[in-house]
């Protein structure tokens, strides 16, 4: 049973304010509908067993290696209306790689509610790995190195796996021990500054064409430079070596 206590003599509490109360303890007394939707319920075993199947499914099938799914929780805060069978499915345009999400709906209940069940895929492959650790501005060497299994997602970059694209790099950040190297750690390498004479190298099927022009840009590994030919056209691609310029046909 609810109690109303008032600490001021009712002649001396204003109309207003009595009503306000009055309403604010009814709607106390009246409390929460037996029949609301519930807190977002824990996934029964079956359902995690559902999801964890597609997206291993899904995800093996997009990169050929060893997947593993950890499956989240559904956010506390969700109010969900009772539901007989829920349908795990993949969303559009997501991405089986790190954190990603997979969407629950309710096929059969009074609300044909939808919602997003957070998960993490870890992509297990083989990578070059820094056993003992490094500090950023260190240089690589072959003999610092070691082949592991790693979590290829648990970044966004590529790892490496031949030494000789790593050996004689400098890192732009610090490695802890056992990381795997990945593009995103390492320094770009720039080939070329503007003004500077560039040989120009064009591949196609059957053939390959040879020339030179003036660089425009700082040629810079993994991004598009312009190039000014000797006959005055400029032409995009992307540096490759020293002073070389590979263009896309």
């Amino acid at each position: 049973m609810l109690s109303i206590v008032l600490f001021a003599p009712l002649a001396r509490v204003a109309p207003h304010r009595l009503a306000w109360a009055i309403v604010v303890c009814g709607l106390l007394a009246i409390g929460v509908p037996a029949n609301a939707d519930e807190a977002a319920p824990a996934l029964a075993g079956a359902l995690v067993d559902q999801v964890r199947a597609l997206a291993e499914d899904k995800a093996a099938a997009s990169v050929g290696t060893r997947v593993e799914v950890v499956v989240g929780a559904l956010d506390p805060r969700l109010r969900l209306a009772p539901c007989d069978r829920i349908e795990p499915y993949l969303p559009p345009n997501v991405r089986l790689w790190g954190k990603s999400r997979i969407g629950l709906r309710c096929k059969e209940g009074r609300v044909a509610w939808n919602v997003y069940l957070p998960i993490t895929v870890k992509v297990w492959g083989r990578a070059l790995v820094v056993p003992a650790g490094a500090t950023a501005g260190s240089v690589l060497q072959a003999a610092g190195l070691d082949e592991a299994e790693v979590d290829l997602a648990e970044e966004s970059t590529s790892t490496f796996l031949d030494r000789k694209l790593v050996a004689g790099r400098t890192l732009a950040q610090p490695l802890r021990p056992g990381q795997a190297v990945r593009q995103g750690h390492i320094k770009l390498r720039q080939w070329f500054a503007a003004g500077e004479t560039v040989k120009l190298v064009a591949a196609g099927d059957g053939f390959a064409l040879e020339g030179a022009g003036q660089a425009i840009t700082n040629g810079i590994e993994g991004q598009p430079a312009r190039v000014r030919t000797e006959s005055g056209h400029v032409v995009t691609g992307l540096p490759t070596g020293e002073r070389r310029l590979e263009l896309t046909l």
